[in-house]
């Protein structure tokens, strides 16, 4: 009997055939591609044998040419708005989003969607520049393997929303790559870590790059990589560490003003002392500026330390968040994986250290770890064999819900729920003969819409018409395993339908979602004494609007004082929703309630009647 093997539909491979995937680390200050080679993971080096990419792109002319990496890197303070570094920090967000922008050298174009820094060759978004790096990559890639790639699995941080991720993905789009997933940089890394190490337990992965800090906590377990929780600052990374050095140059030189070429300089300068500090107690700093001064100062690694204590301090504020949500204490850790370039700095080390009570663990080298977790995810997703089969587990950051009466959330997706995931709930109309039904996605903690992120709006259409609460809306949230999500609508007994993809037009603002979850705790009392109001006010606008109808219908049912009786109880519940005190509400609502009661008997015995007259009990 012939032995066959069974695969997905275009996954399989033709026995000995290899195909060709990698990982990419698009990180903000540096860049990576591995792939796995002989069972192992692998950075690939360029032809100079550097595996590390400098995530920066220099605009040299009209036409659009470019310098990408170490060269442009280099020339970055001869030609400061042409050259782009970080452009990362800006995927996915307006001008108003981005911090201290007197720092940063560039010349802003504030459009609609997307920032856009203005260069020599015209506006270019950061899609745009790190599709440059992606090109780059992939002609290493390319090159170093001897043929076209099947696909990428491309690295995003954890706490990246949604239009970040949709960003990332364009620009592997326009650097010609396939996506075959985007990957969570900590999941990327745990996957390297329990894959080369063979890694068992709970641990946590404290991730410090460029322009972006996470945590996760995650289970390794025989094969299956479960994380429990997530959380983060994607506007904190080297780079803030980078400027409070540059600050304290400037105050030390006593500068106030200077121009675009200078300040490129002195954060240049400051970025080689962070690093030189890694290594020395302390570290000359020089600078001749274009004015002809002159800059030599002397930084010890304990005022650099003083200088950024409290930048050590925001990363610790999320991993007890962290920890708290996955219900664990800091001894439940097996081991603290260390990732990003940032964390080769002895403060961070020290300051991990002491909160875990453990050694982190660095064996893995904390530029390439992400890069060498992507590959192995990508050769998976290729549809090459490995000897062993795993499973991975991610998480969404924050929950994602939908508008109900009255600006209130109704969470469909719990934050922390494992991707890819699926939920459905059921809403109904407000109003008789309601014949569409407009949809608003959010995302966030809160109970309120006001304080939390608006994603996208739609419009159910075609809805039968039919009495208040009769109909039925199914609202389906679909997030697939790149953390992107996609919402349905559809009325049950007809079949209408609608969809939205959600793609808003740019991202949360920088510590946004950090925001969220500290306010969704600070004002968890205050958020449910405005929910429970707002629900009461929902109710009592139903009662109001029933009244009113009925009263229009089948007011000869009632005497005319108890007419009157009931038109007092409705003029004192509309006062009291308009006063918005709850307690008023409550008293006016349950009044009305009382009052109404006999007359809901008495319409309810005239249908009754009505539906018999005329009739014989066998007719029924």
């Amino acid at each position: 009997m012939a032995l066959l093997q069974i695969s997905e539909p275009g996954l399989s491979t033709a026995p000995h055939e290899h195909r060709l995937a990698v990982g990419i680390d698009l990180g903000t200050t540096n860049s990576l591609v591995a792939t796995v080679r002989n069972g192992l993971s692998v950075a690939l080096n360029d032809a100079h044998g550097h595996a590390i990419l400098p995530s920066v792109v220099r605009y040299l002319d009209a036409e659009g040419h470019t310098e990408v990496g170490q060269t442009a890197l280099g020339t970055a303070s001869e030609d400061p708005h042409n050259t782009v570094i970080s452009a990362k920090r800006f995927m996915g967000r307006g001008l108003k989003d981005l911090p201290d922008l007197a720092l940063l050298p560039y010349h802003f174009v504030d459009t609609p969607g997307m920032v856009q820094v203005r260069t020599v060759a015209g506006p270019k978004s950061p899609v745009e520049i790190s599709a440059e790096i992606l090109k780059v990559l992939r002609a290493r890639a390319e090159a170093s393997m001897g043929g076209d790639l099947v696909g990428a699995v491309i690295t995003v941080p954890a706490y990246f929303d949604d239009a970040q991720r949709q960003a990332t993905k364009d620009a592997a789009r326009l650097a010609g790559l396939n996506v075959l997933r985007l990957l969570n940089e900590p999941t990327a890394a745990a996957i390297a870590y329990g894959l080369d190490n063979g890694s068992e337990g709970v641990y946590a992965v404290y991730d410090l790059g460029g322009g972006t800090f996470d945590i996760s906590i995650l289970r390794l377990s025989r094969g299956v990589f479960e994380v429990l929780a997530t959380n983060g600052d994607s506007a904190l990374g080297g780079d803030d560490f980078d400027r409070r050095i540059y600050c304290w140059m400037l105050e030390q030189a006593g500068l106030s003003v200077i121009n675009d070429h200078d300040k490129s300089l002195l954060i240049a300068r400051a970025r080689e002392a962070k690093e030189r500090l890694t290594d020395h107690p302390e570290t000359q700093v020089t600078a001749l500026l274009t004015t002809g001064q002159f800059i030599d100062l002397t930084l010890t690694e304990a005022h650099f330390n003083q200088l950024t204590e409290s930048l050590v301090g925001k990363t610790l504020t999320p991993t007890r968040k962290a920890l708290r949500d996955a219900g664990l204490k800091p001894t439940d850790i097996q081991g603290v994986v260390m990732v990003g370039g940032s964390t080769r700095m002895p403060r961070i080390q020290a300051a991990v250290g002491a909160f875990f009570g453990q050694t982190p663990l660095t064996n893995l080298d904390p530029d390439k770890v992400v890069a060498l977790g992507a590959a192995i995810q990508a050769n998976v997703l290729a549809g090459n064999r490995l000897g062993d089969d795993w499973l991975l587990l991610d998480v969404v950051p924050l929950s994602l819900g939908l508008e109900t009466m009255g600006g209130l959330v109704e969470k469909i997706v719990p934050r922390n729920a494992t991707l890819p995931t699926a939920r459905a709930q059921e809403f109904t109309t407000y109003k008789d003969g309601q014949t569409a039904m407009s949809l608003h996605v959010v995302q966030g903690e809160r109970e309120l819409v006001v304080d939390c992120r608006s994603l996208a709006h739609f419009d159910l259409r075609g809805i039968p018409p039919m009495v208040a609460g009769a109909a039925r809306i199914r609202v389906t949230f679909q997030v697939d395993a790149d953390g992107l999500l996609s919402v349905t609508a559809r009325e049950t007994r007809t079949g209408v339908e609608a969809h939205i993809e959600v793609k808003p037009s740019y991202g949360l603002v920088d510590g946004e979602i950090t925001r969220m979850l500290q306010e969704s705790n600070a004002h968890a009392k205050e958020d449910i004494t405005a929910r429970q109001l707002a629900e009461l006010k929902v109710d009592a606008g139903r009662l109001v609007d029933a009244t009113h109808t009925a009263l229009a219908e089948d007011a000869a049912l009632l005497h005319p004082s108890e007419q009157a009786l009931v038109m007092g109880l409705l003029s004192g519940l509309e006062a009291a929703l308009q006063d918005n005190e709850r307690a008023a509400i409550k008293y006016a609502y349950d009044a009305l309630n009382r009052g109404t009661a006999d007359f809901a008997a008495r319409r309810m015995d005239a249908g009754v009647k009505r539906v018999l007259t005329g009739h014989k009990l066998e007719d029924f």
